[in-house]
């Protein structure tokens, strides 16, 4: 039996501000025509944008979480590159959630809100 990761479904509010914020980060999604649009990065791996009310349709006890239990983590060129990617997410009108910084990890590390609030990682490795 061979099972793998294929695709990360994120339930939005707003489709088309959600759309607008994953595309500034470089998902390729394509105009949708109706409540669901899916884009593949580079890697194979498939990213989904599910409408709320799609889902409150699909599972009518499908409930709003509260608080953060996952994250999506985009890799950037260099340490330069999160601080200018982060910095184009704000000039955007989207959340910064924590300011760039040199993590104890290793990585130079910051996190900007979706549209839902979701918290998305940026980051890079330290030279």
């Amino acid at each position: 039996m061979n099972i793998q990761l294929d695709m990360i479904g994120l339930v939005t509010s707003n489709m088309a501000e959600a759309i607008r914020f994953y595309r500034l980060l470089g998902l390729p999604f394509p105009e949708p025509d109706g409540p669901y649009v899916e884009a593949t990065t580079p890697s194979g791996l498939r990213v989904s944008l599910n409408d709320l009310e799609m889902m409150k349709g699909i599972d009518p006890g499908w409930i709003e979480p509260a608080g953060q239990r996952i994250s999506m983590a985009f890799l950037c060129d260099d340490a330069a590159g999160v601080d200018a990617t982060y910095e184009r997410m704000i000039s955007e009108g989207f959340v910064g959630h924590m300011a760039p910084f040199d993590a104890f990890w290793g990585q130079r590390y910051a996190v900007v809100d979706d549209p839902d609030g979701n918290h998305v990682d940026l980051f890079a490795p330290l030279s």
